[in-house]
């Protein structure tokens, strides 16, 4: 079960979810395929010894970390909060009732606009700042939480 679901209130749905967006693989991929795989070959060729069987090994330990840190990264509107939880070992979260939120900022270079993430800074009554970075489609999640603070208000308006 996930961070958002075992930590439901009661009553509250979750109405939009995101994660860490791909791109987290690209660097571990890039060198792993282009640096490590030829130097290994190079290394097996040159008769290096233990050496050679080393490079490779790190380079799948580097995209396992970088697979780990996706997967326990979870982005969650709910009908009553903001859930941001990251990390495995050392987790940071934030969990901001909607009626609590003072504004979304989204930054996204050329290559966020393209590939669709960026980060988002949220701001909290009372000045609390939180910034986050490399989320997949940090618009929809912008959005979702407006979406909701507004449904929100609409209920109470009622």
């Amino acid at each position: 079960m996930s961070y958002v679901e075992s930590n439901l209130l009661a009553g509250e749905t979750v109405r939009f979810r995101t994660r860490l967006h791909w791109k987290l693989y690209v660097w571990p991929l890039v060198v792993t395929l282009l640096v490590l795989v030829p130097l290994t070959v190079l290394m097996l060729r040159m008769h290096a010894g233990m050496w050679s069987g080393v490079l490779v090994p790190l380079g799948l330990l580097w995209l396992l970390a970088a697979h780990l840190r996706r997967a326990s990264s979870e982005f969650a509107v709910t009908s009553k909060r903001v859930v941001i939880k990251m990390g495995v070992m050392s987790t940071r979260s934030l969990e901001l009732l909607l009626p609590k939120v003072e504004g979304i900022a989204v930054n996204q270079g050329p290559g966020g606009k393209l590939f669709g993430y960026g980060s988002i800074v949220v701001t909290g009554s009372g000045g609390t700042r939180e910034s986050f970075s490399d989320i997949q489609d940090p618009l929809a999640l912008r959005r979702a939480i407006q979406e909701a603070t507004d449904a929100r208000d609409r209920s109470l308006g009622s």
